[in-house]
């Protein structure tokens, strides 16, 4: 096959240089909403409302990408609401209102003026209100980015602005917060209840079927109808769920059939139907819990949604999420991914997570990257795994993009048993708070063993404290293979401390230790480089296994030619932008 004629292109031609490099966009696609829309969708009154009975007056607002465009709009109407909440507060102290600012050209549409009337009955009733306190005017602020996901309350965002409360606008995992109160608007969205109702009559032709009515958060406000023309048709056994601020919940954030609560029905004799498309981590959840899951695409067109395809299948992920852990359980070295700071007991979390991987002789180093990409952790080649600390919702990692899998805390638990031992039973959990809740269940049910049993144990110790301590040695522990190579691995706990070999002391002799002496070690007992004589799998890959360790190390090997030369030092510029000075004179 015959080469290139000649070198690639690798510049724009010259003729070219005044052409657009891309195509123009397409218009944004985004929904433009009517003031009566807007009033209803953010839920203006009652915004106003519960931002008055809390007497906050530094309030951020907390908008998703896709909503940033309605952000202005719903600042204004905010504001106008507050304003006009203040007027009645300032009248019962006779102080004079401020000037009434223009209004649009829309002010006397209908929301507003519902709004107006029914803002009178939003003062305090407390007749000791403070006149300064009133006299205050409430600050909004708009956070334009988020500093995790969209789903959660950015309380690192909020504190900049030193905010008394967050209004979280759009779908939200609920996950509970650790300083801020917030206010959640959920922007219900608009549905046509008829194809929904056609489609749950032809996957559920038993009309005694038990079956649970669930939607996801923008579209919860349809399933109360729904349950209520599906009664019509005959359907008495179908469950209504509602929205609960719980995750750790059987059904995350939901709350479960009546009959199940009293132990008449057990949850998995239930099938789900589910309205719009949940989170993967909802799916995972719930396909142990129960019988079986049918969701209802909001996003697809009424005609083309056949039933057949409505039905969920989770086992090939649950498939995918097993391998990834068993993967990971001969790595040594774990980084711990906090991609939260404002989820409640996320520091929990991360001291158990620790005191887990060091238990099992492993290392773990902590990062906090902001919002996680494979490019960002993709920098530290010697992390082997990594576990994310998130929300209920953002802590399932399942890009093909990642270099090393990324794996949830109750999957850790599961990777650090041995292979023995470790049993996988299709459940999967989401929530770490569930996680600490059934570990301090399990921890107080240990502490309640027999104290006759502990001195039992004591005493056998004691008297075969010798042989215990011959079988406790490194050596006889069984060794470790790398299921997907099949090769043995030497160094999978490097954390594990090293017991020194046990020599025979007579009658009359003194055993001697190595431990007293004074020489610098540069290796610790188990073979991994130390520094300050703790053992650093970190250090021993930088030493052994990084090919670039940092300016200079280029030339390293020219260093030891005799006419190799290295880069000769120079001075830079210092200073600041506005001036900058080089070779300690020259300004530019």
């Amino acid at each position: 096959m015959a080469g290139p004629a000649g070198a690639p292109q690798l510049s724009t031609p010259d003729t070219r240089i005044f052409e657009a490099p891309t195509p123009n966009t397409a218009a944004s696609t985004t929904k433009h909403f009517s003031t009566d829309e807007l009033y209803t969708t953010y839920e203006i009154e009652r915004t106003v409302r519960e931002i008055r009975q809390g007497r906050w007056k530094r309030i951020a607002l907390q908008f998703p990408d896709e909503m940033l465009v309605d952000a202005p709009r719903v600042f204004e109407a905010l504001s106008r609401g507050l304003e006009n909440a203040t007027k009645p507060a300032m009248a019962r102290q006779g102080t004079s209102p401020p000037p009434e600012k223009e209004l649009n050209k829309d002010t006397n549409s209908a929301a507003q003026m519902a709004l107006q009337a029914g803002i009178e009955g939003l003062g305090f009733e407390d007749p000791g209100e403070r006149e300064e306190e009133a006299q205050v005017e409430e600050r909004l602020f708009i956070l334009g980015d988020t500093s995790y996901g969209a789903c959660c309350v950015d309380e690192i965002a909020a504190e900049h602005v030193d905010a008394d409360v967050v209004v979280h606008y759009g779908r939200s995992c609920l996950s509970p917060t650790s300083r801020l109160p917030v206010i959640y608007v959920f922007t219900e969205q608009k549905l046509d209840l008829e194809p929904v109702l056609n489609a749950f009559k032809d996957i559920f032709p038993d009309k005694n079927q038990k079956v649970i009515l669930m939607a996801d958060i923008t579209h919860v406000s349809h399933v109360p109808p729904l349950l209520k023309a599906l009664r019509e048709e005959g359907y008495n056994s179908v469950e209504l769920t509602e929205v609960k601020h719980d995750p750790a919940s059987p059904i995350p954030n939901r709350s479960v059939p009546e009959r199940v609560e009293k132990g008449e029905h057990h949850l998995h004799d239930y099938d789900l139907f589910h309205i719009s498309e949940p989170p993967t981590s909802l799916l995972l959840t719930l396909s142990s819990r129960l019988s079986s899951i049918y969701c209802y695409p909001t996003a697809a067109p009424a005609e083309k949604i056949s039933p057949a395809s409505l039905k969920v299948s989770t086992s090939l992920a649950l498939r995918r999420r097993y391998a990834l852990l068993t993967s990971l359980s001969t790595e040594s070295i774990f980084g711990i991914l906090i991609n939260t700071l404002s989820v409640k007991n996320y520091l929990h979390i991360v001291d158990r997570v620790k005191s887990q991987i060091a238990a099992a002789g492993k290392k773990s180093y902590t990062f906090v990257v902001g919002k996680v990409n494979a490019a960002k952790i993709a920098n530290f080649s010697e992390i082997g795994g990594w576990v994310i600390i998130g929300c209920w919702e953002s802590s399932l990692v399942e890009s093909a993009d990642f270099w090393k899998p990324v794996i949830t805390p109750f999957e850790l638990e599961l990777t650090l048993q041995g292979d023995n031992a470790r049993v996988w039973s299709g459940e999967w959990r989401s929530d770490f708070n569930d996680l600490l809740q059934t570990n301090n269940k399990r921890s107080n049910a240990s502490s309640r063993k027999d104290d006759g049993e502990q001195a039992a144990d004591a005493g056998m110790t004691e008297s075969t404290n010798g042989e215990d301590d011959l079988d406790s040695e490194p050596e006889s522990a069984p060794p470790e293979f790398d299921l997907r190579t099949g090769r043995y691995v030497s160094h999978s706990r490097p954390m594990r401390p090293a017991v020194e070999p046990r020599t025979s002391v007579g009658e009359g002799q003194v055993a001697t230790s190595a431990k007293g002496s004074t020489a610098l070690i540069s290796k610790a007992q188990n073979g991994v480089l130390a520094i300050n004589g703790e053992a650093s799998p970190g250090a021993e890959y930088l030493q052994s296994r990084r090919t670039w360790k940092g300016l200079g190390s280029d030339f390293e090997i020219a260093y030891e030619e005799p006419e190799g030369v290295g880069a000769v030092i120079q001075q830079g510029r210092s200073g600041v932008a506005r001036g900058y000075t080089v070779d300690g004179s020259d300004k530019r």
